[in-house]
């Protein structure tokens, strides 16, 4: 199974220790619940880091919409210019927050894995339609018939939506990262084995024409929320 549409909301963020509790009642409660609502976003998932050295993002919320269009759609800058007032109390907790907005460029698996590498990098100058060609057409679709694989997934980001100002990004501390290209790779296994495997592949030819080697995080599943049937 591929992602569920062609649009995607990345999200790598920590969060801090006196807004721990209260980010957890929030985010399952009202925000997955409020974002899958949004016409047009499908799919809504948070996961939790499995290893946290060199500075990897603890949390990562990986949103499925139906288009790109979605993103950029009334009825997700109307929430994200009017939040809640739950909203508003708890973003302040955020910290280290990267969020791009994407179009999916190639997605293929046979389903969704309980774990999910995320691979965040920029390109050397001149190779964004080589890189392309290569990891939509053979990274992707042989990645994901790879033992122990259940998926593998590019997004581009469209950086000047994703840095657009909004009432609820003004609420966060500081400003976000965008991370330009990520590679996602779902895994249906053994936690350890798939961490093993995912630094190798950072380190193999996927990432050929990337301008430094990626940043590699692998998390597990917390949470997923799916839109309601509207039948």
């Amino acid at each position: 199974m591929s992602l569920a549409g062609s649009g995607a909301v990345a999200i790598w963020h920590d969060i801090a220790a006196e807004g721990r509790d209260a980010f957890y009642q929030w985010h399952g409660r009202e925000h997955m619940p409020e974002r899958v609502a949004i016409p047009g976003f499908l799919r809504g998932r948070r996961y939790v880091a499995i290893d946290r050295t060199d500075g990897v993002a603890e949390f990562f919320n990986l949103y499925e919409t139906a288009s790109t269009a979605v993103l950029t759609g009334d009825g997700y800058l109307d929430r994200l210019n009017h939040p809640t007032p739950w909203t508003v109390a708890t973003v302040r907790h955020f910290r280290n927050v990267a969020r791009s907005l994407c179009e999916v460029a190639a997605s293929a698996g046979e389903g969704q894995g309980g774990l999910i590498a995320t691979f965040r990098y920029a390109l050397r100058d001149g190779c964004a339609d080589t890189h392309r060609h290569r990891v939509v057409s053979q990274v992707v679709p042989q990645t994901a018939q790879l033992a122990g694989i259940a998926g593998c997934h590019l997004l581009v980001a469209d950086e000047a939506a994703s840095a657009i100002e909004t009432a609820e990004k003004k609420a966060r501390e500081g400003r976000n990262a965008i991370p330009p290209w990520v590679v996602l790779v779902e895994g249906w296994g053994d936690g350890s084995r798939f961490g093993e495997w995912c630094e190798r592949f950072a380190a193999g030819p996927a990432f050929a024409e990337a301008a430094a080697p990626p940043e590699v995080a692998v998390y597990r599943l917390q949470n997923l929320r799916e839109a309601r049937d509207p039948g």
